[in-house]
């Protein structure tokens, strides 16, 4: 089965989101991505799951998941970005 995505070297710097996505290095701010992983503790930030095919990661003691294609705004055939007004 083929990757989505290389996913590795997730940390916090802050409330920022650090990992590394297909070779490269990017941050998401917190207030932004989500509000149980601002929120959360620095332990519970620590317990995450990377799906096996770098689809997304998942965060189970704050049952929270987070897409890596939504992280870099990729919409697949079918679906429809939620504009902002």
């Amino acid at each position: 089965m083929k990757n989505y995505h290389e996913v590795d070297k997730l940390h916090f710097e802050k409330n920022e989101l650090v990992l590394t996505i297909d070779g490269a290095t990017r941050k998401y701010p917190l207030e932004k991505l989500s509000s149980k992983l601002l929120n959360a503790t620095e332990k519970d930030r620590d317990m995450y799951e990377i799906s096996p095919s770098g689809y997304g990661i998942h965060w189970p003691t704050l049952d929270e998941d987070i897409s890596i294609d939504g992280l870099l705004g990729i919409v697949h055939k079918g679906q429809h970005k939620k504009q902002v007004a």
